[in-house]
Formats: C-alpha cells, structure tokens, sequence
C-alpha cells in the first residue's frame, strides 16, 4: 500500500479574548474544519492570545507576554483532550513555558493515545529575547503513521542546519509554525520553508498566526501552504496548496511519501542525496563556515 499523510495547516486568528475557555471555542471552531486530516498544524505563539485575558492588556509592557505561561496546564489538557477526540495528530503551535532556565517556546505536538512531544524552539528570534525566553538544545524526529516528521519553529527553518539535522533523522515532513509580524517577515519565513523543500527534499507544512489586535501585541501577517520538491513531480512552484492572507483558514493536502522518495532517487535535482555525497568537501571548509 502506498504510504500517504494527509494534512491541514489551520491559520488561527488571534483576537481579544476574556477567558481561556473563549480561546478554546475559537480553535475548536478552527479544528472543525481540519475533519479528515490526520494531522493538523496550529501555528506559533496563538497562546499570545491569551495576553488580552487581563481587560487591561493594552496598558501593559510586551515583556510581560510571558504571562500565558500561566495556562500551560490548561493549554496542554485542551490540546490533550482534542487529539484524543478527533483521533488526530495535533502540532498544537507553540507557547511560552515556564522552566528552570526563564521561559522557552515550546511546540506541543499530542497524539490520538495519549502521546505527547515537546520541541523547545533552539534559535530565538531576536525579538523574543525580551520576553525572558530561553532556547532549547535538542531536535528529534517523531513519528506519525510510519511517517517522519521534524518541528522547525519559523525562526529556524531560517537556520539550513537545523532542519539538515531533521532530515538526515529521518524527517519526510517539516512542520513550521511560525508568527511574523510584517509580510517581509513572512516571506523570509516562508521562502526558507521553500528552500528547506528542495534542498531536503521534503514536505513542509507552513502555518502563520495572523493577528489584527493593536499593541503591544505585535500584528501577524501570513497565508497557511503546503509546500514541496519543485520538480517533475510535483507542482512547478512547489507550491501544493495554499490559503487566504490575513484570515483564519485552514488548507489541507494528502502527502505521497512513496513519490517523495521516488523523487529522491530519480528526480531532475537530488539535491537530499547529492548534499550528503559531498560532505568531505564541506568538512575540508568547515573551520571556515563554523
């Protein structure tokens, strides 16, 4: 039998919120529309909603977003109780954590028995720095139906190394939420993602938070996609499937992992084998590049 994943990347809309439970009808609302994917990708920091809890929220500082580390428990037993429920796979975005080292953005992704997996984001970006937030030190493969996949929270599918690491794990499919607050910020983002498709030869799955509240919360700007390989195969622009800017929407694909290995190994560009055939010559520059 072919080897197939079907996915949805779910664009949530932050918006002004007086509990956790007005959050949580919201992305139930947004679940309801991923009904026959296995898994569903939220994008970073939609807890940021959270924030507009306190009615004074717009007085406040933005170093004190870390504050919706005070749901954590709630985050994690609504996220818990959803996967379990709709018998899906959720990457329920990130949220700041809580930790002995300050606060970390941590991806949560929670399975339909139970599972439960943690990516604490390793390269911050720099504006993050000012919410106390502190980078994590490990990347793991997880597995999903037979499938692998990668957590590449937005600033790090940026960073080439990181998701090259993913990949020779095992990683078929990169998942990357992200939240960028300016449409440059999202084509930086979103181009990486494109590049980190061909030069891996995987599948990613982009998924922005878009945001239209004023500050101190920062605005998002974004479109959810699926992206690929730009080869024979597959859609000329790698370019799968593709949502609505600046809403909430959600966008879904069936990923054919048998054509993405057939790819690897015969494709016009095998850019994820020809990259590993040449590491001594990397290594040769390596005091160079590091």
């Amino acid at each position: 039998m072919p080897r197939t994943l079907t996915v949805a990347a779910a664009q949530f809309e932050m918006r002004d919120v007086d509990s956790f439970d007005d959050f949580a009808n919201q992305t139930k609302e947004l679940l309801d529309s991923t009904e026959g994917s296995r898994l569903v990708v939220l994008p970073e920091l939609l807890t940021a909603a959270l924030f507009t809890v306190d009615p004074a929220w717009e007085k406040d500082d933005i170093s004190t977003l870390n504050r919706v580390s005070e749901f954590t428990d709630s985050y994690i037993d609504f996220f818990a109780t959803q996967a379990a429920a709709r018998g899906q796979w959720i990457l329920a975005g990130s949220h700041l954590v809580a930790t002995d080292r300050g606060h970390e953005n941590i991806a949560f992704l929670f399975g339909p028995n139970g599972e439960q997996h943690r990516h604490s984001k390793t390269h911050i970006f720099p504006a993050e720095s000012q919410w106390d937030t502190h980078e994590g030190d490990d990347l793991t493969v997880y597995d999903i139906d037979g499938v692998k996949v990668g957590i590449a929270i937005c600033y790090e599918a940026e960073i080439p190394e990181v998701t090259t690491a993913l990949t020779l794990m095992g990683a078929e499919v990169l998942l990357v939420p992200s939240y960028t607050f300016a449409e440059a910020g999202f084509w930086r983002v979103r181009h990486c993602a494109a590049a980190r498709a061909i030069e891996d030869q995987v599948y990613v799955v982009h998924c922005p938070v878009v945001s239209h509240l004023s500050a101190p919360l920062a605005p998002g700007w974004g479109r959810p996609s699926v992206l690929s390989p730009c080869d024979v195969d597959f859609p000329a622009n790698g370019v799968i499937v593709e949502g609505a800017t600046g809403v909430q929407n959600v966008v879904s694909a069936e990923l054919d992992l048998d054509l993405l290995h057939q790819n690897r190994a015969t494709g016009a560009a095998t850019t994820y084998k020809d990259r590993q055939r040449r590491r001594d010559l990397y290594g040769t520059y390596s005091h160079a590049a590091f």
